[in-house]
């Protein structure tokens, strides 16, 4: 398991790279939801999600070790930061992507000169075939999540949070694979254990929550979340084991709450995110836990929305 050692080097290697996003509030939405609640915006990151934090972390440390080229499989957010950071530092980056990518993912990976190639539509599928493309090239295997590299720099975003924001009490995180809520877990509990840590999942998409309840992985093949980010099969061998130690709870959001999440962070306070990012204000708009009158922190994903899709997402 990744420390918060890990979590500082991880810090120190990617700073000239990301930039220290803002927390955002809203008034109504605290209002709502009975808590104060803040936003914070990785969706104002480079290439507009958090996965720049862990994917610069990675990529640095295979090129330290002589990686000439580097393969990922990714629903877009990972494979752009792949894309985006292998440019940088001068090598050719294959990102294999779902057959029903969002058409910006892929134009921005191809703006990051990165080469897009398609297979099916799990991660399941597309994992195995970014392994064979590394192993063809001999060059190196970004994981999207499961690893400690990924982890420890995702992490990073804990300890920005916790600087920016005295008492909190509660931070409700997205669950994917399990890179990003894994690395804020060791963030905050291995640095002010008392803050809660909170995952949130699409109901349709629960498979760390089902793992939690079983105690063992669980895996949700075929789903269709609006909330595409967080279409993965199961939870990360090395991401699992984090949350079965620190996690405080997991809740579960609807595709119709996810919607109106997005509609009112649309329509209210002008930010566009992803709807993956919506399911943790999702949480807390529907009141998912027993929280009233904490300081709560929503950790809001990605903002790289497929624009011909938006009209399905709105709630009008």
């Amino acid at each position: 398991m990744i420390g918060i050692t890990d979590i500082m080097a991880a810090r120190e290697q990617i700073a000239d790279t990301i930039r220290q996003t803002p927390l955002l509030s809203s008034e109504q939405l605290s209002l709502q939801s009975g808590n104060r609640v803040f936003l914070k915006a990785e969706h104002l990151q480079k290439t507009g999600s958090f996965k720049l934090r862990g994917a610069t972390n990675k990529v640095k440390q295979a090129v330290y070790a002589g990686a000439a080229s580097v393969t990922t499989a990714s629903s877009g957010n990972h494979g752009q930061a792949v894309a985006y950071i292998a440019n940088k530092l001068g090598i050719p980056a294959t990102i294999v992507v779902p057959e029903d990518v969002a058409v910006c993912k892929v134009e921005a990976i191809e703006a990051y000169q990165g080469k897009v190639e398609k297979c099916g539509l799990t991660s399941a599928e597309r994992l195995p075939r970014a392994m064979e493309i590394a192993e063809q090239q001999k060059g190196v295997f970004v994981p999207p999540y499961d690893d400690p590299y990924i982890m420890a720099g995702q992490g990073t975003v804990g300890l920005e949070i916790m600087e920016q924001l005295d008492d909190i009490d509660a931070i409700f995180v997205p669950i994917g694979g399990g890179g990003l809520i894994s690395g804020v877990l060791t963030a905050i509990k291995e640095t002010k254990p008392s803050i809660q840590v909170i995952g949130v999942e699409p109901q349709l998409a629960n498979d760390t929550y089902l793992s939690l309840q079983q105690n063992q992985l669980v895996s949700h093949e075929g789903t269709t979340t609006i909330a595409d980010g967080l279409r993965t099969s199961q939870p990360g061998d090395l991401t699992f084991p984090v949350l079965r130690k620190y996690v405080d709870d997991v809740v579960l959001v609807s595709e119709e709450e996810i919607r109106q999440a997005f509609t009112f962070v649309l329509e209210r306070m002008k930010q566009l995110i992803e709807p993956s990012s919506a399911t943790a204000i999702a949480a807390v708009m529907f009141e998912k836990t027993a929280l009233r009158g904490k300081r709560v922190v929503t950790l809001v994903s990605g903002g790289n929305v497929d624009l011909a899709a938006m009209a399905g997402l709105i709630v009008k």
